[in-house]
């Protein structure tokens, strides 16, 4: 059993706690905080998880806006870890802890004779763990898309009887790296074009020794290449696995936050497009929701409450989450990739369909991290027209993110693996991130790379 204080911070002249701990049959009296006139508290024994509970203050249900809540009532996570002192001594003693606590299984930080570290992962409870899954699954259960949609704003859609040389201006101009396409001829929504897309193209037209102004090409529509794509897929990535061509992802206004990520998550889809529409007829679209949008949500909704979640606050380090050098940690899904600065810019962009990653640090010949090289880099090409001439075969990937200027700086963030789960996730949530690179506290050295699907499959496994 764990002692569990619960308090009310508002005064009123008789106070009492209930909730899902007791079957919400028992009301328990509440005591003022002595020298407070305002505070009151109980604390009460409570095996480990998560529960529900509301104050009853002079006869009106209420609950506290300022801890963890839904819209009905306040949660509690109660976990093995937890202690607290039956001895309070004035107000403060019932502020919720904010330090940063670090388990006795990690250890001192110190590099093995190899230079290597391989820190073991940190156990948390599955109790700690399901608690907070419990209470982030009834966030975003309760919020729906709609309530990400800006009050201003524009949204981009393209005919795909368009061409695709124009769209590729258009998405470079709009700094878009996924627009939803219209079928007029159908009414309807019908796909999305991808940044991934266009990556397609350049590898494509390079195994056939072309280029962008050939005039065929140049006439080619969106439709035409969508309905070519797979063939150019499996040519450039070598599968004979049967591809299939799936219809539109995409979502409604009144689907809750939870549906949308899932649905992302499950297709490997950097966003989806929100339609709303009457019956199927007459669709309209509203907005473009990635992960970034949702995570977002999820901190402004947690920011005051991290005493409460002790798991957002340790160090992603020792979290079973991203993806890591071999030498920066023994348990790995899979090893990190990583680019010279030399290495031409064909082999990047098929690593990164080969890989289906979004990303690769590019490192120097003692592994300090030089830049990033993503998938939607591959947008920048369309400046000055660069892709009309560029040989991919004999461009460096150095010399080919020289193109992105100004809209490359935003692309990642940076942090030690000392830094706590919920600031790696504020990073994350910032405009146009996508990724944050690991970096070894007293060096550049890269050892890892966290991205949006990583936190999101953290919280969904």
């Amino acid at each position: 059993m764990v002692q569990t204080p619960f308090t009310w911070r508002y005064g009123g002249n008789q106070v009492f706690l209930s909730g899902s701990f007791n079957g919400w049959s028992e009301r328990i009296a509440m005591v003022l905080v002595e020298g407070s006139g305002t505070i009151f508290q109980r604390i009460i024994d409570l095996p480990p998880g998560c529960y529900q509970y509301k104050f009853l203050v002079d006869g009106t249900w209420r609950i506290d806006q300022h801890q963890i809540c839904d819209q009905e009532s306040n949660i509690v996570l109660v976990t093995e870890t937890e202690f607290l002192s039956t001895a309070f001594s004035n107000a403060d003693a019932l502020q919720p802890s904010t330090s940063r606590v670090i388990p006795t299984i990690m250890p001192s930080v110190s590099p093995s004779s190899s230079g290597s570290h391989n820190e073991p992962l940190l156990r948390t409870s599955d109790a700690e763990m399901d608690a907070l899954r419990r209470v982030l699954s009834m966030h975003l259960l309760s919020t729906t898309t709609y309530e990400l949609i800006p009050i201003s704003g524009k949204v981009i859609a393209l005919d795909v009887e368009v061409n695709v040389e124009q769209a590729f201006h258009v998405m470079y101009d709009s700094g878009l790296m996924v627009v939803p396409l219209w079928d007029e001829n159908n009414g309807q929504m019908t796909g999305m074009l991808t940044a991934s897309d266009f990556i397609l193209i350049l590898l494509q037209l390079q195994r056939h020794r072309a280029t962008f102004a050939n005039a065929a090409f140049q006439a080619q529509t969106i439709s035409s290449w969508k309905s070519c794509k797979l063939q150019y897929h499996r040519d450039i990535i070598g599968t004979t696995a049967p591809i299939h061509r799936r219809p539109l992802i995409h979502a409604g206004p009144d689907e809750s936050l939870a549906d949308v990520a899932s649905k992302i998550l499950q297709n490997n889809i950097s966003a989806v497009p929100v339609i709303h529409s009457v019956n199927g007829s007459n669709p309209q679209l509203l907005h473009i929701v990635c992960l970034s949008r949702i995570l977002k949500n999820i901190c402004s909704h947690f920011q005051h409450h991290l005493g409460y979640l002790n798991i957002l606050q340790q160090p992603v380090g020792y979290l079973p989450l991203g993806t890591w050098a071999v030498e920066f940690r023994r348990a790995t899904v899979r090893p990190l990739l990583k680019l010279n600065p030399n290495d031409t810019l064909s082999s990047a962009l098929t690593l990164l369909l080969e890989a289906q990653i979004s990303s690769i640090p590019i490192v120097d010949h003692e592994g300090n991290f030089i830049n990033i090289y993503s998938r939607g880099d591959v947008i920048s090409l369309a400046h000055d027209d660069v892709y009309t001439a560029v040989q991919l075969n004999q461009t460096t990937v150095s010399q080919a993110l020289e193109l992105t200027g100004e809209r490359g700086r935003n692309r990642y963030q940076t942090c030690t693996r000392f830094d706590s789960l919920y600031r790696v996730m504020e990073l994350l949530s910032e405009p146009d991130v996508r990724r944050v690179i690991v970096f070894e506290a007293s060096t550049l050295r890269v050892e890892g790379i966290i991205t949006l699907s990583d936190v999101f499959r953290f919280f969904a496994t």
